[in-house]
């Protein structure tokens, strides 16, 4: 794909075929995303691939602890509520997702199923664990870095006919993601990627979110 195709024509994708993904084709995107820019070429981030009987693991204890209500237990800060602006970005993607799934205002069962989505890792046949060092943990450059990577992790994907979704609630229960995907202690948890061929069929792969404009986003100082 040509540069522009592969960002413009991006989008995420929760609904995957139950086909395997083969590991050379995993190991050549990451090879790419690798290229990403890191302060002063730290390089902090490392990659946990899961497929197969270790991801069913961690989609069944997410989900369990979930139902039970047990606290979540993300690694790393999430803030405070969005408001404003944020928060409405956040409900108009929302609401974009459930109107194209059928997903009425008042359906619990179907909102929770699509919640518990999150925490099954989207039902991808992978899931890609995103882990930075933890004696750099007190540097704002790592996670940025971390970002950096994942943002092209999934341009690499999409330009391989992969489709990805960045995700948090794959690893809001961090305890059992650290366990079944082997994760050493020397790690912080940063994101989960679920990743796989998308599925056409899937009505919300076919969204794709509003972005503001340059205008909005953009001041320009020093020109004419």
């Amino acid at each position: 794909m040509e540069f522009d195709d592969v960002i413009m024509g991006r989008r995420s994708i929760r609904g995957y075929l139950q086909r395997p993904v083969p590991k050379e084709l995993i190991a050549q995107v990451l090879r790419l995303a690798m290229r990403a820019p890191s302060s002063m070429n730290t390089q902090p981030w490392n990659f946990h691939v899961i497929t197969g009987e270790p991801l069913d693991r961690i989609r069944a204890g997410n989900t369990e602890r979930n139902l039970a209500g047990v606290p979540h237990s993300r690694e790393f800060r999430t803030g405070h509520p969005f408001e404003g602006v944020h928060r409405e970005r956040q409900i108009g993607v929302a609401k974009q997702l459930f109107a194209a799934q059928g997903i009425a205002r008042d359906d619990k069962d179907a909102r929770l199923d699509w919640v518990l989505r999150g925490f099954r890792q989207f039902d991808a046949p992978v899931c890609v664990i995103i882990t930075y060092d933890k004696e750099l943990a007190d540097s704002d450059d790592t996670p940025f870095d971390c970002g950096a990577v994942t943002t092209a992790l999934v341009n690499a994907a999409w330009s391989r006919g992969l489709g990805c979704v960045i995700n948090s609630q794959g690893i809001m229960q961090s305890p059992v993601v650290r366990e079944h995907a082997g994760i050493p202690d020397d790690q912080v948890i940063m994101k989960a990627v679920a990743l796989g061929w998308p599925d056409d069929s899937f009505p919300a792969n076919a969204v794709v979110s509003e972005r503001k404009s340059v205008e909005e986003a953009t001041r320009w100082v020093g020109f004419d």
